[in-house]
């Protein structure tokens, strides 16, 4: 038996079920850890129910078992003496494929690669499909809020952008200089230049910052001679989607999902909220690096359009 520790928000447990799923699909007996990563009061929600997903779930003891976490006494010395005992496997990289060889495993890491599960896309793609608001019984005010902005994507030429900023981030030093205002800048062009009736739908946890910076972007495309009229009318293209909270933040991923194109930032769940995305012509600008500190190219999926730091269009993936 392997057994998959569940670990970080939607995003991040979604790429978790999805090796699940592998795993399975080879013939393995799975279980998940989703105890250790929150427990405490500070933890994310367990999202994956939104799926109607059931996952079987690993006992303490197993995971005692597998980790050589027990606390009795003699276990204790004999840790503190020889080390631990544990049977663990620290994934290496966004896809080790020595992640599908174990039987008996108690595996770790986030799993961020569509190769982890491209000969199952198809079952993962029909896995992932979100219920419509009416199924979701959502209180009367968010599910209002949250048509009024689907029906608004749906009627427009909409760009979902995801601007994540380091709220949560336990290692800023990796992300740094990576998701830049000039990166989200170059994007927005590019989508200009291929969709000159693109509105942007902007996701984000710190609202305030990117209002700032979508005032800047507005001055900065403006030319002498605009009328008060093409100004009112540009700053409509820039749409701020702030209903949603830590609990709700899958309706972020389930309206990412529904616009005709995605901008997207290094996160999980933005990775998802693109991929999800049906439209078979759609465009999806990425940061041209995932993280600083290794080789990220197992992140990227096929036709995503990487831009540098500087807002520079770097290549297409093929």
């Amino acid at each position: 038996m392997n057994i998959i520790r569940m670990s970080g928000g939607l995003g991040n447990q979604m790429f978790q079920y999805a090796l699940y799923l592998k795993l399975r699909s080879l013939g393995k007996e799975v279980k998940f850890d989703d105890i250790n990563e929150y427990r405490s009061e500070g933890a994310r929600p367990i999202m994956l129910a939104l799926f109607g997903i059931d996952y079987p779930r690993a006992t303490w003891n197993e995971i005692v078992e597998f980790t050589d976490g027990s606390m009795e006494p003699l276990k204790r010395i004999r840790r503190k003496l020889f080390g631990r005992r544990a049977i663990e496997y620290y994934e290496d990289g966004f896809y080790d494929p020595k992640v599908l060889t174990f039987d008996s495993m108690y595996l770790r890491g986030n799993f961020q690669s569509e190769k982890y599960f491209a000969d199952i896309k198809k079952e993962v793609r029909e896995l992932y499909q979100f219920p419509t608001l009416e199924e979701m019984h959502l209180p009367e005010k968010l599910y209002a809020s949250t048509r009024a902005c689907l029906d608004a994507i749906e009627r427009t030429e909409a760009v979902g952008i995801h601007m994540y900023r380091s709220d949560s981030r336990k290692e800023e030093e990796l992300y740094e200089g990576i998701c830049t205002e000039k990166y989200y800048e170059g994007a927005v062009q590019f989508i200009q230049e291929k969709c000159p009736d693109a509105v942007f739908y902007i996701f984000s946890n710190e609202p305030k910052w990117v209002k700032g910076w979508v005032e800047n972007l507005i001055k900065s495309q403006m030319w002498e001679g605009m009328s008060r009229e093409e100004i009112i009318a540009m700053k409509k293209r820039f749409v701020m989607v702030e209903a949603n909270t830590e609990y709700t933040g899958y309706l972020d991923m389930l309206l990412m999902s529904k616009c005709r194109h995605n901008i997207i930032s290094n996160s999980s769940f933005s990775w998802w909220g693109a991929w999800i995305n049906g439209h078979g012509d759609k465009l999806v600008v990425a940061p041209d690096k995932w993280v600083n500190d290794k080789d990220s190219e197992d992140v990227y999926t096929k036709g995503m359009v990487l831009v540098n730091a500087k807002g520079k269009v770097n290549r297409t993936i093929k």
